[in-house]
């Protein structure tokens, strides 16, 4: 979240989509209500009218992938309206930028596609930039025709509330008073979760997010932003600590098998994130890490850029017999990956499966799946016992990034061990194994540092990842840093090898010595929200992101809006409620660094087009300050039809699909559906009783007896066209497999007219298998496992299947 969760109360309008916050993020609805209680207004858009269309002042129904030509009507409302901020979006967007001559759209592909390697050289997605100075050349005004914001407005204009009902089924009237109430009720805050993500566009799913919000000024100030809304509470603190397979630690670029050096890679990252590194692998690798070794980049193994090592590479790399033994870790992939029957291949090929897990699961007895022969399958299964979270202290990190320290409450049972202490004991077992090893590839088990106490194991963990000193630091105050000390924060961090952090953007939690995550202060002594004494919140306690935004060129706060920081010319520094989001707090808005709202992009400013960009400290440097994402899809968000749709792309009907996706992956084991087999569009989602995989929920009596077993709901045209009434059975079938459950019929789902037909659509949970105290058919075995080609998350919000009567299937066999 760019925000948190009790700033919630400070918006004025909501827009959730891709979210059922108040079923699954139940605690969200606290602080929006008191929004509400003050006059917001919630605008909820959901395929299902569930708990949170309830409590909306508006609800519009959308069709499943169908969300980019929807939000893309909405931005272009704003822009042909004037609706945007027209002094922010200058000062801090890219929009005055002038656009690379060479940048273009076409039959739905950008400038630079090769149709061969369904790839973008991005080169044309830049800006014009001035040969002396490196930098962007800018326009006088937002109407220069070759400006970043004129290549915006001619993008999106193809995009009216007629085209965009054709698509999404959100009629154009409607689509119009949603821009309108979101536009004009400022601050304004959006909400998603993984009804955004799980499709082939989710990445620019979330882009029309950003775009939107930036053009509205409703980034960095108290009551906006762009909120995800994670499944799970470390969810985010799992991924602050590289467990995304292209991360390191703090979302620093992992290395490619290209980037062999540290030079290399920070030619690719910049010196910035090359600072951060170097920090990251002193807290790795200890005194073992210098200059003269590069601080033991080289110890890190390189991916090659041509492999995918995501789940679903490493799942189609067991399938091909190249993965042997596989770790899951409170993972429960044969209920949660789609296309079930593929995932249950792929285990069977393995030589081992870890399972680390509390307890018997689906995937740790996948062998035991109804219908399979035991006897046929050679993987070995080994089941560690581990510890529910109330069994084991350390911090979690919530979607608002906040970093709380939690006790254990009880002991686990039996043999059961904490996570920690699971991977504590592997690790030394296994460096003792390959001691003495003179093999190169040995030698990060052989060098890295790993000495914490078993009586303090978290929190030596903890006190790595903040950070601390490894030799004398005298920073440019004349502040005297002694060599063990602990940083107090990212601003006293060196490149040098003098510091150490083993995520940067955690340093300062143990600063002075002290577990900040332990804090449990309670008073709100900003009035907006922030409990800034209440744990500690990544980086530097800092509760809105980019909060240099929420001030003019001059550092003074935007008017009728909440201040929270401001520069104090008085005493020189930026300084409020909250901690300035600046490079250095001591930099007036006089200087550039000053100016950079957004200075983890090269540009210093929000990105509406993003294209390649590296920013130089002089320009005569061989290396890069920083340099900017480049999503693999496009610079700009497009509606791209799921993989499996009923409907043709109106936009560009040559281009149904992304056309960066490389599907299927496996031949043979990756179907596709037509409409003409399979005409209904399903849904998936989780439920407020049962969560996740249901591992846990499912073996608790009392949570069973809400929702005893999975469902189909179907819209009363579509159930009385089938005959099918509430509790039949139905049998539900796609391309991948089949599963018969009850039938819900219900008004929450409804045929949608799109482009001309009607669509039915129907929704299921996915959260059920065959282990547990309540069990039943994994609706997964019947979504797709096609993937966003840039985060590599599944299309399970929208995928093709028909539906009958069960007692009519087992007539026509």
């Amino acid at each position: 979240m760019t925000n948190g969760w009790a700033d919630l109360q400070n918006a004025k309008v909501f827009l959730i989509e891709g979210s059922n916050c108040a079923e699954n993020h139940v605690m969200a609805m606290k602080w929006i209500r008191k929004a509400q209680e003050k006059g917001a207004k919630i605008i909820h858009v959901d395929p299902r009218f569930n708990r949170t269309s309830s409590i909306a002042d508006v609800y519009a129904r959308i069709r499943p992938g169908a969300d980019i030509a929807f939000l893309s009507a909405v931005i272009n409302h704003v822009l042909a309206n004037r609706l945007y901020d027209e002094d922010y979006v200058k000062t801090h967007t890219n929009a005055l930028f002038l656009a690379n001559d060479a940048f273009g759209f076409d039959e739905g592909v950008f400038s630079g596609y090769d149709h061969e390697k369904h790839k973008y050289d991005q080169g044309s997605w830049g800006y014009a930039v001035d040969a002396k100075t490196k930098k962007p050349v800018k326009a006088k005004d937002l109407d220069d025709p070759k400006s970043v914001f004129a290549k915006l407005k001619a993008h999106f204009a193809r995009y009216t509330p007629e085209l965009a009902e054709q698509v999404s089924g959100v009629p154009a009237k409607q689509i119009v008073e949603i821009a309108e109430t979101f536009a004009k009720n400022k601050p304004g805050t959006i909400l998603y979760a993984l009804g955004m993500t799980q499709h082939t566009v989710g990445i620019q799913n979330i882009r029309c997010y950003g775009i939107l919000q930036m053009l509205l000024g409703n980034i960095g100030v108290a009551g906006g932003g762009v909120n995800a809304l994670r499944g799970e509470p470390n969810v985010q603190g799992a991924c602050d600590m590289s467990v995304l397979n292209g991360y390191m630690f703090g979302y620093l670029n992992y290395p490619n098998h290209d980037e062999p050096t540290l030079k290399a890679w920070t030619k690719n990252n910049g010196t910035f994130r090359a600072k951060m590194t170097v920090n990251g692998l002193k807290a790795w690798f200890g005194e073992n890490a210098t200059a003269d070794n590069d601080f033991g980049f080289a110890w890190l193994p390189k991916k090659s850029a041509k492999k995918d090592y995501s789940v679903y590479g490493i799942l189609d790399a067991a399938y091909a017999g190249t993965v042997k033994m596989l770790w899951a870790i409170g993972q429960n992939p044969m209920v949660t990956n789609p296309n079930l029957a593929y995932v249950h291949e792929a285990l069977s090929k393995l030589d081992m499966l870890v399972v680390q897990e509390l307890w018997d699961t689906e995937t740790a007895s996948f062998w035991q799946r109804p219908g399979t022969d035991p006897k046929t399958i050679q993987t070995e299964v080994l089941l560690l016992p581990a510890s529910y979270f109330m069994e084991k202290e350390g911090t979690i990190s919530g979607s608002g990034r906040m970093v709380q320290w939690r006790y254990a409450a009880v002991k686990p049972p039996g043999q059961a061990k904490t996570d920690i202490e699971i991977l504590d004991t592997v690790f030394r077992k296994v460096r003792d194994l390959y001691k003495g090893s003179v093999d190169p590839k040995d030698a990060p088990l052989q060098k890295a540092t790993w000495d914490y106490a078993q009586a303090s194991l978290a929190e030596d963990v903890l006190k790595e990842i903040s950070g601390r000193v490894v030799r004398d630091v005298t920073l440019l105050d004349g502040k005297v840093l002694k060599a063990g000390d602990y940083v107090g924060g990212i601003g006293q961090l060196q490149a040098d090898g003098s510091t150490s952090s083993g995520a940067w953007i955690y340093a300062g939690v143990y600063g002075g010595g002290k577990n900040l995550a332990k804090r449990r202060d309670n008073a709100d002594k900003s009035g907006i929200g922030f409990y800034k004494d209440f744990a500690w919140t990544w980086p530097g306690n800092m509760k809105v992101l980019y909060n240099r935004a929420s001030c003019d060129a001059s550092g003074k706060p935007w008017p009728n809006t909440i201040p929270i920081v401001a520069w104090d010319e008085t005493e020189k520094k930026w300084k409020g409620k909250d901690t300035p989001d600046v490079p250095d707090p001591t930099k007036g808005p006089e200087t550039p660094e000053g100016q950079r709202a957004f200075r983890m992009n090269a540009e210093g400013v929000g990105r509406l087009v993003a294209g390649p960009y590296k920013s130089f400290k002089d320009p005569k440097d061989e290396l890069p300050v920083d340099s900017s994402y480049t999503p693999k899809d496009g610079p700009l968000p497009e509606h791209y039809e799921p993989v499996e749709s009923p409907v043709a792309n109106v936009l560009h009907p040559h281009v149904q699909n992304n056309p960066v996706l490389k599907y299927p992956r496996v031949k043979g084991k990756q179907p596709i559906g037509t409409s003409k087999d399979f005409p209904y569009v399903l849904m998936t989602s989780s439920i407020a009783e049962h969560w996740c995989a249901g591992s846990t929920t499912r073996n608790v009596p009392w949570l069973n007896e809400l929702v005893p077993e999975p469902m189909c709901e179907l819209p009363e045209k579509l159930a009385e066209q089938l005959r099918v009434k509430t509790g039949d059975q139905v049998k539900v079938s796609s391309a991948r497999g089949a599963v018969t459950v009850k039938a819900v019929v219900t008004k929450r789902m409804q045929v949608m007219r799109i482009a001309g037909q009607d669509v039915p659509v129907v929704w299921m949970p996915y959260n059920w298998g065959f282990k547990g105290l309540s069990t039943g058919p994994s609706t997964n075995y019947l979504t797709i496992d096609a993937v966003d080609p840039g985060a590599s998350t599944q299309e399970t919000k929208a995928c093709l299947v028909n539906v009958v009567r069960a007692e009519e299937a087992v007539a026509q066999r």
